[in-house]
């Protein structure tokens, strides 16, 4: 039976789109430049293909903090400079916290049940701020975030990192649960342990491109599914 856990923090737990959204307007305002909702779209597609190109290696953590605020000033053909965009951003998103629907009581409900671990790429100041300001690491077996490792999901060394800091680890018997098919589920493929995506505004056939091969064991639309589907899911029931 399923006695591990690995859960990704940001649109798994926390509600990352809100918190970058308030992070970002905030952001734009101090430097003079209009939060428009069609800009802030704008910013989080830019930001989220700069993630993209980390997991793949292709470009550094400093590099996605600055590129994402550099082509967006670009395209807006303003002359702020990213550097100081990227630290105004930063100091904002570690502020406060933002639930995803049933993520508090997803995780009351498996603590002392299950080991639980939280698996993040996101930037450790920032996580950290967070996860402080909900109190959650009462909740978490450890922490394993990403820019202290020295590797990101899905990297397999990243991986083999976190389970090398875990007693009696055993791949059989652990899962991760997270949003994201190429970071989350592909990682989980990569490490050999069972994968659960989490996608409540997604259709099942909504994936494209390169997330079209990637194929999680099982999804949820709800965190608080979780619970049933690891109570049913023994050793034997991967597909």
């Amino acid at each position: 039976m399923i006695d591990t856990v690995f859960f990704d923090l940001d649109n798994t737990i926390f509600d990352f789109n809100k918190a970058e959204h308030i992070a970002l307007a905030k952001t734009l305002e101090e430097l003079g430049i209009p939060p428009s909702e069609e800009t802030c779209t704008r910013y989080s597609v830019i930001n989220l293909a700069q993630w993209k190109l980390l997991e793949k290696g292709v470009i550094t953590r400093r590099e996605v903090k600055l590129r994402r605020f550099r082509l967006l000033f670009e395209e807006l053909g303003v002359p702020a400079a990213p550097e100081e965009a990227a630290a105004r951003y930063e100091s904002l998103l570690g502020i406060g916290h933002y639930f995803m629907d049933g993520a508090e009581e997803l995780l009351q409900t498996l603590y002392g049940n299950y080991r639980l671990y939280l698996v993040t790429n996101g930037t450790a100041a920032v996580q950290k701020g967070r996860l402080e300001s909900a109190q959650l690491q009462k909740y978490f077996e450890d922490i394993f975030i990403s820019e202290e490792i020295g590797f990101n999901k899905p990297d397999i060394r990243y991986f083999e990192s976190c389970f090398s800091r875990i007693p009696s680890f055993s791949r059989e018997t652990s899962v991760i649960v997270g949003d994201s098919l190429t970071s989350d589920i592909q990682g989980g493929i990569n490490a050999g342990i069972r994968t659960v995506w989490f996608h409540p505004e997604r259709e099942a056939s909504g994936t494209a491109g390169e997330e079209e091969a990637v194929r999680p064991d099982r999804e949820i639309r709800k965190l608080m599914e979780l619970p049933e589907l690891l109570r049913n899911w023994d050793s034997a029931g991967r597909q």
